[in-house]
């Protein structure tokens, strides 16, 4: 099968087109055909030898990718039949393999696609809508009428968190660039903040809940907002290891996450997807011999909502 192998770690040179063997489907897996797969700012930190590059040391060839959308091609597990349409994030952390023709996937870890989305949307809302879910639901419990802010709104996680915490009742602030403002509103936030303009402890106050996807100084910025006792979580690894300390020091609470495989949980976004309360924003696709040029993408640091790739 094709798949787009790392040769080593580094630069996008060397993601490289390369054919390999269909993996052998184990007990309670599933093989799945992929239809696309989405990228994330952790595919690229990996590749670049940051992230959970530790994981892949031993692992040649090494495909990367968590986040794929197909179709059943063969079952040893009775929650999927061959020809069922699936989703979902694979085996992170740890090794997904997802950069590739076909797939083997615990049952465990996917959902079936909604057919009113595409595959394209399917893929993207896997790992970042994943995220925002087990923070916000999971994690946070966030209620009706509580004051949460969202970074980078407009960003593959932000926005899914934006329209997670409007579906659980809060009241959202999300910030991002004055050209995302738009966009940001349309997901239902009840204000925006743009970053570059403002000041954000002269933007908002008494702030709940801060859903943290940036880091560093953003944490010390944000516990200037929020009130005694809130809570902050903060996801980008390598830039959050002092929120606990930090949030500690102003009598608050924070701490660092980090997304988890759920099949369960896949199964409650799919719910939302289908019916619409919850969309998967994907602001550019890709073909799959394209995948360098998506990885550049990511860099950019300025994707809106989600891209893809397609197989």
């Amino acid at each position: 099968m094709k798949a787009v192998v790392l040769t080593d770690f580094g630069g996008v040179e060397n993601l490289v087109t390369d054919d390999v063997a269909k993996p052998v489907v184990a007990d309670n897996e599933v093989l799945v055909q992929v239809k696309a797969i989405s990228i994330n700012p952790v595919d690229v930190k990996t590749r670049s030898g940051k992230g959970v590059s530790a994981l892949f040391e031993n692992e040649r060839p090494m495909i990367l990718g968590w986040d794929v959308s197909g179709v059943v091609a063969e079952s040893k597990s009775p929650l999927f039949a061959v020809g069922d349409e699936v989703f979902g994030m694979v085996n992170f952390p740890g090794i997904g393999r997802a950069y590739a023709e076909y797939v083997a996937a615990p049952a465990s870890h996917l959902a079936l696609k909604p057919a009113s989305v595409t595959h394209a949307e399917a893929a993207g809302a896997s790992l970042a809508a994943l995220t925002a879910w087990q923070a916000l639901v999971s994690h946070a419990n966030i209620q009706p009428g509580q004051r949460v802010l969202i970074h980078a709104a407009a960003g593959g996680v932000g926005h899914f968190a934006v329209q997670i915490a409007k579906q659980l009742g809060a009241y959202v602030i999300g910030t991002s660039s004055a050209g995302n403002k738009d966009l940001v509103l349309s997901l239902g936030a009840d204000e925006h903040i743009d970053y570059k303009a403002q000041e954000l402890n002269q933007a908002t106050q008494a702030i709940d809940f801060v859903l943290d996807t940036l880091g560093d100084e953003t944490i010390d910025r944000s516990l200037e907002v929020m009130k005694k006792g809130a809570t902050i979580i903060s996801i980008p690894s390598g830039k959050n290891e002092a929120v606990k300390e930090k949030a500690q020091a102003k009598g608050m609470i924070g701490y660092p996450i980090r997304v988890q495989s759920n099949g369960d949980d896949m199964k409650k976004l799919a719910d939302h997807l289908a019916n619409g309360t919850i969309k998967s924003y994907v602001s550019q696709t890709f073909a799959f011999d394209d995948i360098q040029n998506a990885h550049r993408q990511i860099e950019t640091g300025k994707t809106q909502g989600k891209i893809a790739v397609l197989l």
